[in-house]
C-alpha cells in the first residue's frame, strides 16, 4: 500500500511536465495566428497590385512595414522577457496584431496600409522570442530542437493557410476582407495564449532576473555577447537565410506568374507547397539537431548548401519551366524556410545564464534588418531589370559569404 501511494504521488510530481505538450501547441497556433495576414502578402501580389496600382518594389515595402518597428522592438521585448511572464508580453502583443489589422481594413489606400502594418509589427515583436522562450523552459535539451521545431514551423504553417485562403477571399470579397480574417485570427491566438499559457512549475534553466545587476554591469555583459563566435555565427547565417525565406515568399508567385507563365491562382498554390514543406523542413531539420553529433549548427551549414542549390536552378533556363520552377520552390521552402528551428534551438542554448529572452532579442532583431531592407531591394531589383536572376543571385551570394566565413568559424572551433 505503501509503495502504490509513493508511486501515486511520483506519478503526480511528474503530470505537471506533461503540460509541455499544450504549451507547445498554444505557442505553435499564436505564431500561426500572428503571422497569418503578413505570411500570406506574396499569395497576395497579383490582387494588391492590380487593386492599389503596385510596383514590385511598393509590395515588397508592406512586408518591411511590417517588420520595422521589432528591429528595436525585439530588443526591448526581450528585455521584457526577462522580468514577466510570457503569458502576457506575447498575449498583448498578439492582440496588438488583431487590432492592428482589423483597423487596417479600413485604410483608405496604400500609404494607411502601411502605417497600420507598422502597427502590426509592433505587436509582432513579442510573439518570436516570446514564444521561442516558452518553449525552451517547458523542454530539455533531449527535446528542445524537436519542439523548436514544431513551434517555429507555425509561421510557415500560417502562412501556407493564408496563401491558399487570402487569395479566394480576396477574390470574393475584396483586399480589405484579408485584413478582417487575418485580425480576427491573430486575436483567436492571443485569446488563447492568455488564456491556456503557464510557466514550467521549476524551470530547466537558471531563472531570467537580474534583481541585484547594475545597469552598467548589465550593458557590458550584452555588449561582451555581440564578441562571442557563437554570436557572430548566428548573425551570419540568420541575416543570409532569412533574407532567402522572405525573397521566396515574396516572388514565388510573381517567378510563375511572369516568367513561367503559370495563373495566379495556381502560383499561389506552388507558394502554399512551398510553406507547407517549410512546415516540414523547421520539424524534420530540428529533430535531426536533437541527435546529430556534429552539432545544431552543422544543420544549418546544410541548409545553406541547400538553399545555394536551389537559387542556382531558378537562375538557369531550366528555372522558366514550370514544373523545374515549382520543384526549385518546395526545395527551398524545405531549407529556406525549415533552418529556424535548429537555428533558434542554437540561439537559445548558446545563450549565457538568464540572458535567453535578450539573447533571442538580439538575434531577431539582427535578421529584421534583412526582412525589412532585403523585400524591397529584390523587388527594385525585378523593377529595374525585368527579370527575377539578379535577385536570386544577390540571395545566393550573401548565403555564400555566410556560409564561408561561419563554416570556417565552426572548424576552427573543433
Amino acid at each position: 500500500m505503501t509503495q502504490h501511494t509513493a508511486g501515486r504521488a511520483g506519478s503526480q510530481a511528474r503530470d505537471p511536465w506533461r503540460y509541455r505538450w499544450i504549451v507547445l501547441g498554444i505557442a505553435t497556433f499564436t505564431q500561426a495566428a500572428s503571422g497569418f495576414f503578413v505570411g500570406g502578402i506574396g499569395a497576395l501580389g497579383v490582387h494588391l497590385q492590380g487593386a492599389l496600382d503596385l510596383s514590385t518594389a511598393q509590395l515588397g515595402l508592406l512586408i518591411s512595414a511590417a517588420q520595422l518597428v521589432p528591429l528595436a522592438g525585439l530588443l526591448v521585448v526581450g528585455e521584457l522577457l526577462d522580468r514577466y511572464s510570457e503569458r502576457w508580453v506575447v498575449g498583448i502583443g498578439a492582440g496588438a496584431v488583431g487590432l492592428a489589422l482589423s483597423a487596417g481594413s479600413l485604410a483608405p489606400g496604400y500609404t494607411a496600409l502601411l502605417v497600420a502594418l507598422l502597427v502590426v509589427g509592433m505587436g509582432y515583436s513579442t510573439v518570436q522570442p516570446g514564444g521561442s522562450k516558452s518553449v525552451a523552459s517547458w523542454f530539455d535539451g533531449s527535446q528542445r530542437g524537436f519542439a523548436m521545431g514544431i513551434r517555429q514551423a507555425g509561421l510557415p504553417l500560417g502562412a501556407a493557410l493564408a496563401s491558399a485562403v487570402l487569395p479566394v477571399i480576396a477574390e470574393e470579397f475584396g483586399w480589405r476582407a484579408t485584413l478582417l480574417t487575418g485580425g480576427f485570427v491573430a486575436l483567436l491566438g492571443a485569446g488563447l495564449f492568455m488564456g491556456c499559457y503557464r510557466r514550467p512549475p521549476t524551470p530547466h534553466t537558471p531563472q531570467d532576473k537580474e534583481p541585484s545587476d547594475q545597469l552598467a554591469a548589465q550593458l557590458r555583459a550584452r555588449l561582451r555577447m555581440l564578441r562571442e563566435p557563437s554570436t557572430v555565427k548566428i548573425m551570419l547565417s540568420g541575416t543570409s537565410l532569412i533574407s532567402v525565406q522572405y525573397g521566396v515568399g515574396v516572388l514565388t508567385v510573381l517567378h510563375l506568374h511572369q516568367t513561367s507563365s503559370v495563373d495566379a491562382g495556381t502560383a499561389a498554390l506552388v507558394l502554399t507547397a512551398s510553406q507547407a514543406a517549410g512546415v516540414a523542413g523547421r520539424i524534420c531539420l530540428a529533430a535531426w539537431s536533437d541527435q546529430i553529433r556534429s552539432g545544431r549548427y552543422a544543420v544549418v551549414l546544410v541548409c545553406m548548401v541547400a538553399v545555394i542549390a536551389g537559387l542556382a536552378v531558378l537562375m538557369t533556363p531550366a528555372g522558366r519551366s514550370p514544373l523545374v520552377a515549382s520543384g526549385a520552390f518546395v526545395w527551398l521552402g524545405f531549407f529556406g524556410f525549415g533552418w529556424y528551428g535548429p537555428w533558434v534551438a542554437y540561439v537559445t542554448e548558446a545563450a549565457p545564464p538568464g540572458k535567453t529572452g535578450f539573447a533571442l532579442g538580439l538575434a531577431m532583431s539582427v535578421n529584421q534588418i534583412a526582412i525589412v531592407t532585403v523585400p524591397p531591394v529584390l523587388g527594385l531589383l525585378v523593377d529595374l531589370t525585368g527579370s527575377f536572376t539578379p535577385a536570386w543571385a544577390l540571395l545566393s551570394l550573401l548565403t555564400v559569404v555566410a556560409l564561408v566565413v561561419t563554416a570556417e568559424a565552426e572548424l576552427h572551433i573543433r
